[in-house]
């Protein structure tokens, strides 16, 4: 049988392993990227493992996230990004230059290198042709410093599009359409290939869209081939060089094939407060809007941009709607004021709003009490928008535009509006004034660490046994921004003990008092959780706040990959119900013991949790590879790379 485009990637970068799927591989990575939310601890991580220089063939750190400086934390933490970034190697991408992956996507994405990002929609880099994974920001660090990403080799499903998208209809939907197939749990190791006649139909920035909200259904990455589309992008950023052409091979073997009909497709959103929680536009009549939100790395490129100023052109936003407009990159923003798509954008009634994350993280714009909003971004986790009680819906850009003018969830079909078709350009305009090039004669600079700025705390090697107690006790569908909340939180990501005193904020704030409480008694605290614990967002500090307050084992009826890999990195076992109905027989507060916890895992045997308090056992599973288990025995995965070194 023939190759998938994903296995074709994956076998000319592994090193270690064989291309078996369900069983680790480790890769080469070629590209790395971080934020400053989460790149500030992978460079300190960096520091820490004594790496002196970045070895892969290009590193940007990019700040994007916490732009809005209340308080000296953000601008402290961005001057060390820029100068550790000038001493290692690294490019920095200066506040205002753009959201992360739209950038990357723009000026350094090429088609079958592999791409490493300490943010889970990393995946984007799949419009382009590229494996690109999320990860956390020590697998970031350690691939920085030449050393393999592991993962499962995953299964590969072909999505065989046909058809073409019709008026109204967009890409957004497309995606929404999966997350509506596969839902947001139960799709750890697979990748999603789009394959099929109607790739051809989609835009480069289109099929970014796709691979981007792949995240949300938990997969490894998504990956669209490398074709004349993706030439003809390369070519209008300058970089017709980069492109390649990739594709499977016409017997590609997949594990699963689902036929997708884009002519069938229709305009959906995504319901509070879930991205799998989609529903038909057209079944939401007469719901009020209170705000509109279009950009975040998911919806921001020029042609969206460029729609949207068409659509609003001559129009007026609702009286009662806040209409908010974030370009995805300055290369966007500059090309929308040059067109004069930005003028008819004001002239409507927008607002101008900084090219970051922002509100997407729920660092601005938070809507009112119990507001509805709309918005083009990836995730609409109950709280993540900062209004505790705010109802927000993910929906295309077009979607957004016509409810602004309306001041209602509208179907665009329906709206008496004519649909506009914007071209992608041929030429886009290219400046990188706001990238810094590391030069040879900054090695010897000195790097300028805030007060904020503390060392990366490091667990203690896996003892014997864990004994102690049942720290909280949580529901299925546990998000990383449940476990370490983000917005105005954010800024505390380099100094752990402060961002720790927030674990678990939105649902038990007495958490970290109770953890901190048993650590100093010499007792482990567990969590205990349903199904997909972890899903969301890459953030490590999820796993390394609840390290630091003495967290020692997750027992859970299913872990998302990227924080499954986080927990490990960080010394916390990860183990699974082999009875699902056992969830129900562990409570908050039981006292617990799992003995001989390294002599099961040494003898690769099955491991028993012992609840004192209800004087009953619970029988345990795990999956980890030998190398995870090492990592788990020296603590984690810096001490254990201190230890490789």
């Amino acid at each position: 049988m023939g190759k998938s485009l994903t296995r074709k990637i994956l076998e000319t970068h592994l090193v270690t392993g064989e291309y078996i799927p369900g069983k680790e591989i480790g890769i080469k990575i070629d590209q790395t990227l971080t934020q400053d939310a989460t790149g500030t601890m992978a460079y300190l991580q960096f520091e820490a493992m004594g790496l002196k220089q970045v070895k892969t063939e290009l590193s940007v750190s990019y700040v994007d996230h916490n732009t809005i400086h209340v308080g000296f934390e953000n601008a402290d933490d961005h001057k060390y990004l820029q100068t550790v970034a000038a001493k290692y190697g690294i490019i920095y991408s200066k506040a205002g230059n753009g959201i992360c992956h739209q950038v990357h996507l723009e000026r350094f994405g090429k088609p079958g290198k592999t791409l490493l990002g300490s943010d889970s929609h990393t995946p984007t880099g799949g419009g382009i042709g590229m494996i690109a994974i999320g990860a956390g920001g020590l697998d970031v660090a350690v691939a920085m410093g030449g050393g393999e990403f592991y993962l499962n080799c995953p299964k590969v499903y072909k999505i065989n599009l046909k058809g073409s998208l019709k008026s109204w209809v967009t890409a957004k939907d497309l995606v929404l359409k999966m997350l509506e197939m596969f839902t947001v749990k139960g799709n750890v190791d697979v990748v999603m290939e789009y394959s099929g006649p109607g790739v051809k139909s989609l835009t480069v920035p289109e099929r970014a869209t796709i691979t981007n909200m792949g995240a949300e259904m938990g997969v490894t990455t998504s990956i669209f081939p490398s074709d004349e589309e993706t030439k003809e992008f390369l070519k209008a950023q300058g970089r017709e060089a980069d492109w390649v052409e990739l594709k499977a091979d016409d017997n590609a073997e997949y594990d699963k094939v689902v036929d997708l009909d884009l002519d069938a497709l229709e305009p959906l959103a995504a319901a509070p407060h879930s991205p799998g929680n989609v529903v038909r536009v057209a079944d939401m009549k007469d719901m009020k809007v209170d705000q509109v939100m279009l950009g975040s790395c998911t919806n921001s490129s020029y042609k969206e941009i460029a729609t949207v100023a068409k659509i609003m052109k001559g129009k007026k936003v609702h009286p009662d709607v806040s209409f908010g407009v974030a370009p995805g990159s300055r290369q966007v923003l500059q090309m929308a004021t040059r067109d004069g798509y930005l003028g008819d954008l004001l002239d409507s009634g927008a607002r101008l709003l900084e090219a970051t994350c922002g509100f997407c993280i729920g660092n601005s714009q938070s809507p009112k009490s119990t507001g509805v909003s709309l918005r083009t971004s990836n995730r609409n986790f109950e709280g993540r928008s900062g209004t505790a009680d705010a109802q927000v819906y993910l929906v295309s850009p077009e979607v957004a535009a016509v409810s602004a003018i309306t001041g209602k969830l509208t179907d665009p079909r329906n709206a008496g509006i004519e649909y506009p078709n914007v071209s992608m350009p041929t030429k886009f305009l290219i400046d990188d004034s706001m990238f810094i090039f590391p030069k040879d004669a900054d090695k010897n600079i000195e790097i300028v660490r805030g007060p904020n700025i503390g060392t990366p705390p490091v667990n203690d090697k896996l003892s014997e046994q864990i004994a102690g107690i049942v720290g909280i006790k949580v529901g299925d569908k546990i998000t990383t921004d449940h476990i370490m909340p983000a917005g105005a939180r954010l800024k505390y990501r380099s100094n752990v003990p402060e961002y720790s005193k927030y674990v678990f904020e939105p649902i038990d704030k007495a958490f970290p008092t109770r953890a901190l409480e048993a650590k100093k008694k010499g007792l482990a605290t567990v969590i205990v959780a349903g199904e997909s614990y972890g899903q969301g967002s890459s953030r490590e500090h999820a796993a390394l706040c609840p390290m630091y307050l003495g967290v020692k084992a997750i027992v859970a009826k299913s872990v998302e990959r990227i924080h499954a890999a986080n927990l490990v990195n960080f010394g916390i076992i990860s183990l699974s119900f082999k009875n699902i109905a056992d969830y129900d027989k562990i409570d908050q507060g039981d006292e617990i013991e799992i003995p001989d916890i390294k002599k099961k895992l040494k003898n690769n045997e099955p491991v028993t949790l012992i609840n004192k308090t209800q004087n009953l056992k619970i029988e345990l599973t795990y999956n980890l590879s030998q190398r995870q288990k090492d990592i788990l025995y020296a603590g984690g995965l810096l001490p254990y790379t201190v230890k490789q070194n």
